[in-house]
């Protein structure tokens, strides 16, 4: 398509998952670490460790420990967890029966293994470095925005927004502007755009 003006309207951009940051992450994506269940089946009978203190965590914590996985594990860096109260206290129940093991005060730093993860290096406020042996990490931290493609496209940009000229928001490139959430300066719109006046 040719157009003299393109007028960006993201929102917020595309999400993502929010990524731990550990150096090797990206050598067992889809080999043992995943950010979101897609197909529970997957988990029968395999070693879950889980990291998070939202619903997210709770739930599928609670989900694959009824008689899916072969052990679940929990691993939260606060003793005090973000979910539903209901969530947490089933969590807590379950783990009183055994059915899963709760690790607070904990998080995840280190991922090992050849083809696929086989282990993980949690540090714990009271036990100093612990390695886990499991089949699948699922770190649930929530999801974080991002540009995608436009980020691609040499214009400014400051922290996940693009800069613009707030008289008409006009990019660094001529005939690009963006509106909206994605601009640095999200508000009304005051410009003329293809024949829309502002409201």
């Amino acid at each position: 398509h040719k157009a003299p003006i393109i007028a960006i309207a993201g929102g917020l951009g595309c999400f993502e998952p929010r990524k731990p940051p550990i150096t090797n992450l990206a050598d067992f994506e889809d080999k043992g670490v995943e950010y979101i269940i897609k197909d529970p089946k997957i988990y029968k009978d395999k070693k879950v460790v889980i990291s998070g203190g939202g619903d997210s965590a709770l739930d599928w914590a609670i989900y694959l420990a009824n008689d899916l996985a072969e052990e679940v594990t929990l691993v939260h860096r606060r003793q005090t967890f973000r979910g539903h109260p209901d969530s947490v206290q089933k969590v807590i129940d379950m783990s009183n029966d055994g059915r899963i093991k709760l690790l607070t005060d904990s998080e995840v730093i280190g991922l090992s293994g050849n083809e696929a993860l086989n282990s993980i290096t949690l540090k714990s406020k009271t036990e100093g470095e612990i390695i886990k042996e499991t089949d699948h990490w699922v770190p649930l931290f929530g999801l974080t925005p991002k540009l995608g493609p436009i980020a691609d496209w040499g214009l400014n940009l400051e922290k996940n927004a693009i800069e613009v000229d707030t008289f008409d928001y006009s990019t660094n490139v001529p005939g690009i502007y963006a509106i909206g959430d994605i601009n640095t300066y999200p508000g009304k719109l005051k410009l003329i755009l293809c024949g829309f006046h502002e409201a």
